[in-house]
């Protein structure tokens, strides 16, 4: 964990901004870089029924730009935070949430993940699938699940 990175990923949230704040406070603790993970989800392609729509894959690439204009912003506000010599790192990738963050976390051998959690309870906990729940069971690495 000391040596390798600290995967965070976000969905722009104020809640994933939260959790941002941990992930520079640990990275600058263990002297370690930070990558950043947004998940785009992939639009559904449904009959236009004679509607002007955009096709499934321009609303996919609307939605990367998006996400890439927003990753830049978050990146160039965490830099200031950071010491020296350490690098925020970012990746947008497209797919299903929890497959996505937990392959990132495999394939770059992060040493910790620190996600935030909306804190559903009741029926809009077992109506929205809880994502860091989820990753803090299936990951392989240690996670920080912040409220």
């Amino acid at each position: 964990m000391r040596t390798r990175h600290i995967l965070c990923p976000t969905d722009f949230s104020e809640t994933a901004s939260h959790a941002l704040g941990y992930a520079v406070e640990m990275a600058n603790l263990y002297g370690v870089d930070i990558r950043l993970l947004n998940v785009v989800s992939l639009p559904y392609g449904a009959p236009d029924y004679g509607i002007v729509v955009d096709s499934p894959a321009e609303l996919l690439q609307d939605q990367q730009a998006f996400a890439d204009e927003k990753m830049k912003q978050i990146v160039s506000e965490i830099r200031e935070q950071m010491p020296k010599g350490l690098m925020v790192h970012t990746n947008i990738r497209s797919g299903g949430v929890l497959a996505q963050i937990l392959d990132e976390a495999e394939e770059r051998e992060v040493g910790m993940i620190v996600i935030a959690s909306h804190g559903h309870t009741g029926l809009s906990h077992m109506l929205s699938p809880n994502v860091a729940e989820a990753v803090a069971n299936q990951a392989k690495c240690p996670v920080l699940v912040v409220k």
